[in-house]
Formats: structure tokens, sequence, C-alpha cells
């Protein structure tokens, strides 16, 4: 086999002929691959059409997949072709997308790759490129491999926020519950954040909408009510529980800070993880608290069962059923004396419509706090980001259905 050859099918680029190979004597082991297309007549790199030739400019160099210890760089004179539809730009050339990049297409899809399983440091470290041309990267593979109809054909949406850094910075997220992938991301929350996604859907589109799972933030839903009136909200189920919690946490909270006697007090305080619990989840001793709760603070375990109450409510799966569940714990927790408890009740009141679809539809932003989980983790591994765009390209890239296509070895 010629070293031509041999060279051809280290690199893997179909349409490529390979000319020749030196090392470089400026960089230490650095090969230097003199390649061409293997098409003869020039082809535009903003379009792919065939284009007639202009001129010729100077040689240069694309980075490509490393192998062992050496870097690869491919090098190529490309020629300037006159485009009708594009104008006068650089051919196009098999080993890369466009006219800008100094990477091959196989580098840039390992690196995209490699982001998301790893920090940026170690994708510098294993692919020999600049941090910076990382996120360079990342912004490139997402422009041309996320699907441009990806806000086609919705009709069911969750939206929720993701505090990226201190001092209230924030994105809005919306999720498309059938195809499980994020569509849309903007910088900021509420109200205007939202109504960016609903200007990029348009009115035909947004016509399409049914449902919209949220939690009980006011921007969120006057963005619904003003922009897509039919649009059936339903309002998370964690949520609407996590208000009772949190009375429940407010009671037991208040009972200490009043409470004169030192250790009831303190045996106060040691029964929160036994009354926020699921009851078939209790170890013997938590169930041994909830009792003495039960024999000696009336108050405290009337919210306990406030709390579950609230909770079977909504294990209904009958709408009417779950509605006067609904109706009944309303009124308990009105009267209950207990003021946590009928502020929570005004909320939910208030919210009471969107509740009950969620006992119609049983749709949740589970999917969406999920992948809220994912971001973090993609946040973490980058030790924060400093720019709302660069973050969103990592969530289009790990959360968006981008499908990479890495040049990896075979099993065997």
């Amino acid at each position: 086999m010629r070293l031509t050859t041999f060279v051809r099918k280290l690199l893997g680029v179909k349409e490529l002929i390979v000319q020749g190979v030196e090392i470089d004597a400026e960089k230490e082991q650095t090969l230097v691959v003199d390649v061409r297309p293997r098409w003869r007549r020039v082809r535009c790199s903003g379009c792919g059409e065939r284009a007639p030739q202009y001129d010729a400019l100077a040689a240069r160099r694309w980075r490509h997949l490393p192998f062992g210890g050496w870097s690869i760089d491919l090098r190529y004179a490309p020629r300037r072709v006159q485009c009708k539809r594009c104008g006068i730009g650089a051919e196009q050339v098999p080993w890369a997308v466009g006219s800008v990049t100094r990477f091959s297409e196989a580098l840039e899809e390992m690196a995209a790759y490699l982001a998301t399983v790893a920090d940026r440091t170690t994708v510098t470290r294993l692919l020999g490129i600049h941090w910076r041309s990382v996120g360079s990267i990342i912004e490139r593979v997402v422009a041309r491999r996320l699907d441009p109809d990806r806000l086609d054909g919705i009709r069911w949406i969750g939206v929720d926020e993701f505090g990226y850094r201190k001092r209230h910075r924030y994105l809005t997220l919306v999720v498309d519950h059938e195809r499980r992938r994020v569509v849309w991301s903007v910088k900021g929350r509420g109200h205007e954040a939202l109504g960016s996604f609903f200007d990029a859907l348009g009115a035909e589109r947004v016509a399409k909408l049914e449902s919209a799972t949220i939690d009980m933030a006011g921007g969120y839903i006057k963005a619904l009510r003003e922009r897509a009136p039919h649009v059936e909200i339903v309002f998370d189920r964690f949520h609407v529980q996590r208000l009772a919690s949190d009375a429940l946490d407010e009671v037991r909270r208040s009972l200490v800070r009043t409470e004169e006697d030192p250790e009831t007090a303190r045996a106060i305080k040691g029964t929160r993880y036994a009354l926020q619990r699921n009851p078939w989840d209790l170890s013997r001793s938590e169930k041994g608290k909830l009792c003495q709760v039960q024999r000696h603070n009336a108050s405290l375990y009337r919210a306990y069962l406030l709390k579950e109450t609230l909770a079977r409510a909504l294990d209904y799966k009958q709408p009417k059923r779950a509605r006067d569940a609904l109706d009944d714990w309303l009124a308990w927790a009105s009267r209950s004396k207990l003021r946590p408890f009928a502020k929570a009740a005004r909320t939910i009141r208030e919210h009471k419509q969107g509740i009950l679809a969620y006992i119609r539809m049983r749709l949740t932003n589970g999917l969406v706090e999920g992948i809220n989980n994912r971001i973090r983790v993609i946040a973490r591994r980058a030790y924060g980001f400093h720019s709302a765009e660069a973050l969103i390209a990592m969530i289009f890239l790990g959360c968006g259905g981008i499908q990479l296509k890495p040049t990896l070895p075979k099993p065997t």
C-alpha cells in the first residue's frame, strides 16, 4: 500500500486525494498532509453548487483529528469562485464545512461530542486546540446541525427558567413534550422572554398550540394569556404540592420559635423529615416521631394532614372527584386557623382551573425539571458560564435533539 493511500484511509475523509506528507519543521510532532478535492469542477462553499473559478488563494491549513501524539494539519490552496447565488467566495472542500473554519469537520464533530461529556480543558488536551476554539466550534456545530423545523408541529410545551449566574441571571427554556427536547431558549425570564418565543413561532404555529405546563410564575401566565389565550395552562403538580409542603414547614418553624421549653422545641425541630417524607418511605424512628406529633401537637399534625390530603386529591384520575376533593381541601385549609395554609389555599383557589387541567391531561413539568438538571450538570462541568449565548449553544447541543456523528473506533 502506498503511503498516500494509507494516509487517505487514515484521515477517513471521502472525496479527498492525498498528494504528499511531511513533518512540520517548526512545530513538534505535527504532520502536514497536502490534499485536494477529488472532484474536478469547483463548488461554492456557501451553497455547494458548481461555480466558475475566480482565482486561487494562498495555501492554508485545517487542523484534523490527532493520531497518537501527533497533530495532523491538512494543507491546500483553495480557489475562489464566482457563484450566482452567493457571490464571490472560497470553494467547498470535502474535509471542512464553510470557508471560515480552521478545523476539519471530523475534528469539530469530535470536539462537540467531547464537550457534552467532559469539560473544555479536557477537550483542549485531547484534541490539541485552544480553549476558546472549543466554544466557537460548538456554536458552528449547533448552527448547522440544529433542526430548523423544530418549531413546527408543536402542541404541548413546558416552560421553565434556569438561573445560570448570580445576581438573578436567568434563561427561559421551552421544551416540546412530545419530542422531549428543548426547542427554544432565550436570555431573561417572565413575560417578555416567553413573548419572544411566540414571536418566533408566528401566528399560524401559535394557533396549533394546545397546552403549556408551567409553574405559577406570573410573567409566564401573563404571556400565555395575552399571546395564546386558547392554550390550556397546566400547573405543575410538584409546585402545587410544594405550596403545602412549604406551609407545613412554616408552621413547624413558628412552633419552634414560640416554644418556651428547649427540649420540646428541639423535638419539634427534629420532626422535619418525618413530616415531609411520603408515608410509605418513613423509617421506624420517623413513624415514632409522627406518633408523638399526633399525641402532643394538634396544630402541627393538622398541618401534616393538610399536606397529605392535598397530595391525595391530586392523585384522583376522575376530574369530578378531584374537583370535589380539592374544594373540600380549600374549605378545610381556609378554616384551619393555620395562616400559612390559608395563604396557600388562596393561591390554589386562584389557579384552580390550571391545577384541575393536570387531572385531565396528567402533564407535568417533570420533563422540564429533568432537562434543568442536565443543564445544571453542564454548567457545573464548565464551572459556570459568563455568556448566556455560550450556555444556550451548549443547551441545544446536549438537549436540543442534535445527533452528533464523531469518528469513533468500531468495537471488536
